[in-house]
Order: C-alpha cells, then sequence, then structure tokens
C-alpha cells in the first residue's frame, strides 16, 4: 500500500524497532514536529526516516539556491540524494525546548520505498510504499549463529575498550528482531547500516551480518585499540 508521509533525511539508518534521538532546531523540522503534535492525542504521530546518500543533513549556508526550503542541502535532485529506502518511525516522547526547537525519539515501524517527493510545502512530504519482510528461507539457523558471533564480536569490541560487558544479556528469538538489533549495534559507517537495511528479508540481512561480524572480530583481534563507541548507544542527530 502506498502513503504520503513527512520526511525526515538524516546522516544515519533508522532500524525498525530501535530507537534514534533527534534534536530538532531547523525550522522546516520544527513546523513538522509542531504538525505532528497538532495531530489528535491517539492518532499516530508517524514520518518517514531516510538516509541522506549525497547531500548535508543540516540546511548549508552561503550556497544560492540551497540555503533554505524544505529541500535544503540536498541539491538539484533531491529524490536522487537520498536512499530509495528507509524507514517509518514514530514520534514520542516530543519535548519542546525554550528556544523552539524540539526534542524526540524516533521509534522505528516497518520499512518503506520512496517514490515520490513534494517540496512545496514547509517540510519534505513524500509518497512511500510500505515493505512488509519476509523471514527468508533458513533464517532460524543463521539467527542461532548471529548471536554466537554477536557475541564474541562484542566481547572483542569490549576488550579492545577495557571495558566490561554486562551479565545476563538476553537476545531475541525473532529472527526478523535480532537482524535489526545487531545492524544497529554494530560499528559502521551508514552506507554499511543502510546496505543492511535494504536486504529483501531478515535471511540475507543475518548472512550479510555474520560476513560483517566475522571481519570485524577478526580485525578488532589485530588492532585492540581501534576506537569504537558504546554498542548501546544511539546517535543523536543535530538536523
Amino acid at each position: 500500500m502506498t502513503d504520503r508521509i513527512p520526511l525526515f533525511p538524516l546522516g544515519a539508518t533508522l532500524f525498525p524497532g530501535l530507537v534514534l534521538p533527534l534534536n530538532v532546531f531547523e525550522e522546516r523540522y520544527r513546523a513538522l514536529v509542531a504538525d505532528l503534535l497538532a495531530l489528535p492525542e491517539d492518532a499516530p504521530r508517524r514520518f518517514g526516516v531516510v538516509a541522506i546518500k549525497n547531500g548535508q543533513e543540516v540546511a548549508p549556508t552561503g550556497q544560492e539556491g540551497r540555503s533554505a526550503g524544505p529541500a535544503a542541502g540536498l541539491g538539484e535532485d533531491p529524490l536522487a540524494a537520498l536512499h530509495a529506502i528507509g524507514c517509518i518511525a514514530d514520534a514520542t516522547g516530543i519535548a519542546e525546548r525554550d528556544d523552539g526547537g524540539y526534542e524526540l525519539v524516533a521509534t522505528g515501524l516497518l520499512k518503506f520505498k520512496l517514490l515520490s517527493l513534494d517540496v512545496s510545502g514547509p517540510y519534505l512530504t513524500a509518497e512511500i510504499e510500505e515493505i512488509q519482510e519476509d523471514p527468508g528461507g533458513g533464517a532460524g539457523a543463521l539467527a542461532s549463529e548471529v548471536t554466537r558471533v554477536f557475541s564474541t564480536y562484542q566481547k572483542r569490541l569490549a576488550g579492545a575498550r577495557e571495558r566490561t560487558l554486562a551479565p545476563g544479556q538476553e537476545f531475541p528469538d525473532d529472527p526478523t528482531v535480532l537482524s535489526y538489533l545487531v545492524a544497529a549495534a554494530l560499528i559502521a559507517e551508514t552506507a554499511v547500516k543502510q546496505a543492511l537495511l535494504e536486504e529483501p528479508d531478515s535471511a540475507a540481512r543475518l548472512a550479510a551480518e555474520l560476513r560483517l561480524l566475522r571481519r570485524e572480530s577478526a580485525v578488532i583481534d589485530k588492532l585492540p585499540s581501534l576506537p569504537a563507541v558504546d554498542l548501546t548507544s544511539q546517535p543523536i542527530s543535530a538536523n
């Protein structure tokens, strides 16, 4: 099914089931959040999060024709500047700051395909097609192996940072949920995470993660001083 929703381009990838704190200060996104708040209290506050492929998250200055408007920072062809697959998010915990900006948490719901953009309003809106994910063949067996290798990856990463993992960590039984959790927790650049989001099913994502985890664990073993961020932290987007 297709739908039209507000669009929030970011320099990061959001996955279904995961959360992303957002620091909203630009006028276009203030307008987006204000419209979400104006919805009836029991209405879903849905918007689309899509990673930027070529462009800037924050509106540039001093560039004629690109420093203002809903598509500021995305060049002459905003649709081409964005990845084709994003994540529908629910806005939760919205708090207005004294300066008129907002802090909110985006909770990923499900994937979507970006079909078209509308730049006529105060912020971008998009026509999207929701994507219902298929687990794929062999997802259960892959999930067991990914859980084992991911645990090793966490231990090696914690050791490289001279930290101790919290005891009693549990992983979800659902292969799809696990695939998104691991994708979000991997220390990787946005392009890698975006590729994981775009995998056609959970089994394909788990297989890709298995390759990445084995490679990264080997790298950490050889270069234990590699910098990394906490696996439990999420980046705060300054949009």
